[in-house]
């Protein structure tokens, strides 16, 4: 066992875990009372302004969570909500209206663009984002993000995976074997708030070449900078980008058309391969469970293998 996986075995025997899900505990029926009292209006002309979902995560963090009123920023930079402690930038958060993230594949993928955009421009290692409804969070590393918490925020019983968003937990870092398996479109409805559709957002950054966002790459150096954003693997939407993910396989563990692609670190290629076999293994293509799997999806499961990484297919479900 590693030094960090022996720390995250004991965080259950902290003092500052226990003392925090008490208070989540304590406070959540309360909590979930407020939440519906600030949903009125939605309930009275049909849709919430974001202010609401504001208002609502402002009583999480600082009611059942134990983050104080004073490092709840709001509109911090161009950052809807930072939380800081001690000065420090912890966690920026992303939010929508009531409602408009828990069913749409693509206000996600814009919410999440937004926030890593903003995230990178004030140098703060992670995200969230959130409607009021769904409440996601996650690192910023390996040229990618490392899931940290999904948490519903109707639930009659709190998840106690949010004191990884408390003061004491928001800079420990989850293991990756415990970190939360994410369903960001859940199979079964969690509270449908709202049945408009959110617009288009203009304002989410594009590739210049490709016009797709950072979250379509296997790997993003700066969220801010287009020109570190390597390997296309995803349509706009977030569905597999079936011409393209074999080629990004291929600049990986041979070459396409004769170059190798450059600019991604060597300690970040099995996270790279991961998110590469994930979208393999969501379009049938990964051996095992391929019958006769093409020749650049075995060489992809070999690599990992030797590599003693995994795609996890649940994983899946999320994209």
């Amino acid at each position: 066992m590693t030094v960090s996986e022996k720390s995250y075995s004991t965080v259950p025997e902290l003092a500052s875990h226990r003392h925090c899900v008490e208070r989540i505990h304590q406070a959540w029926h309360d909590f979930l009372i407020k939440r519906a009292q600030r949903l009125e209006q939605q309930q009275r002309v049909g849709e919430a302004c974001e202010k609401v979902a504001e208002n609502i995560l402002e009583d999480l963090f600082t009611s059942v969570l134990d983050w104080p009123l004073s490092d709840f920023n709001n509109q911090l930079g161009r950052a809807d909500i930072v939380l800081t402690d001690h000065g420090i930038k912890r966690l920026v958060v992303e939010v929508k209206r009531p409602g408009s993230l828990a069913w749409s594949r693509r206000a996600l993928q814009n919410a999440l663009d937004q926030a890593l955009r903003y995230a990178s421009e004030q140098k703060i290692p992670r995200v969230a984002i959130s409607d009021g409804v769904m409440l996601y969070a996650a690192n910023i590393a390996e040229g990618g993000l490392l899931d940290r918490v999904y948490v519903c925020l109707c639930d009659a019983e709190p998840q106690i995976d949010l004191w990884w968003l408390s003061v004491q937990g928001i800079w420990r870092d989850p293991q990756p074997c415990d970190r939360t398996r994410l369903r960001l479109l859940p199979e079964e409805a969690v509270e449908r708030t709202s049945t408009l559709t959110e617009p288009c957002d203009t304002t989410v950054l594009l590739h210049p070449k490709y016009r797709i966002p950072a979250q379509c790459f296997a790997y993003v150096g700066d969220y801010s900078q287009p020109g570190s954003w390597k390997l296309p693997y995803l349509l706009a939407d977030g569905a597999v980008d079936t011409k393209r993910l074999p080629k990004a396989v291929q600049c990986i563990l041979s070459n396409y058309r004769g170059v190798k692609v450059a600019g991604i670190p060597e300690q970040s290629i099995p996270a790279v391969l991961c998110r590469l076999a994930e979208a393999a293994r969501r379009m049938g293509h990964m051996p095992p469970e391929a019958f006769n799997p093409a020749p650049v999806y075995r060489q992809l499961a070999e690599a990992m293998d030797q590599l003693g990484v995994m795609a996890d297919s649940d994983a899946l479900k999320q994209t």
